[in-house]
């Protein structure tokens, strides 16, 4: 199978965890299926009967080769056992990889594309780059903000607040498109994408 590479939505799976802030990663691969539609189809074979993986071949570019969608079923912080097996298998190098996670180092509402580095103590980062042996893969940062209380597991394990719910569901949005960027562009261009909705932003406009 001819395939583009990897996106992997980081976070918990079980409906106690949807909605939650760790959870950005796997709403952005939702808004995914929901825009590749029937060009979306669930694996059932593979690592996901032996890894407890959710998967989907995914055709998101028209005329290139299709993309695989993972949302690891491992936790959070064994994010890298589930990404690490999916490559194995597909034979997917670093390169073509781009997570997708939530990050405390950055406001509410803002994003940010990253090739490499460190994982700021993100948790599921940190085991993805553990397991690959290298930090060389693409990171797409949504921000959700550090609280003013120091339990930084209840604030990323909690909801939003209705007075964020919508900031955030904008943010959402423009992951989406700066995946479908990089699928299509490759990183620069979801570079280009996540700087045109922080710039937006700034001037208070509608975000693009």
């Amino acid at each position: 199978m001819r395939l583009s590479g990897l996106i992997a939505g980081l976070g918990n799976p079980g409906r106690e965890y949807e909605t939650t802030r760790h959870n950005a990663g796997f709403m952005v691969i939702d808004q995914l299926l929901e825009h590749a539609g029937p060009l979306a189809s669930q694996l059932s074979a593979g690592p996901a009967s032996r890894n407890s993986c959710l998967l989907w071949r995914c055709f998101l570019v028209p005329g290139a080769p299709a993309w695989i969608l993972l949302k690891p079923q491992t936790f959070m912080n064994a994010s890298g056992d589930a990404v690490r097996l999916v490559m194995s298998w597909f034979s997917i190098e670093p390169g073509s990889l781009l997570a997708i996670h939530d990050e405390m180092d950055l406001p509410l509402g803002a994003l940010r594309f990253k090739t490499g580095g460190g994982d700021a103590g993100h948790k599921g980062l940190k085991s993805i780059t553990r397991c690959l042996g290298t930090p060389d893969y693409h990171r797409l940062r949504l921000g959700i903000g550090r609280p003013e209380h120091p339990d930084a597991v209840d604030w990323v394990l909690g909801r939003f607040a209705p007075a964020e719910r919508d900031a955030f569901g904008q943010t959402i949005d423009a992951a989406r498109d700066c995946a479908l960027a990089y699928a299509g562009h490759g990183p620069e261009a979801a570079r280009s994408s996540a700087g045109a909705f922080a710039l937006a932003q700034k001037k208070g406009t509608d975000i693009i």
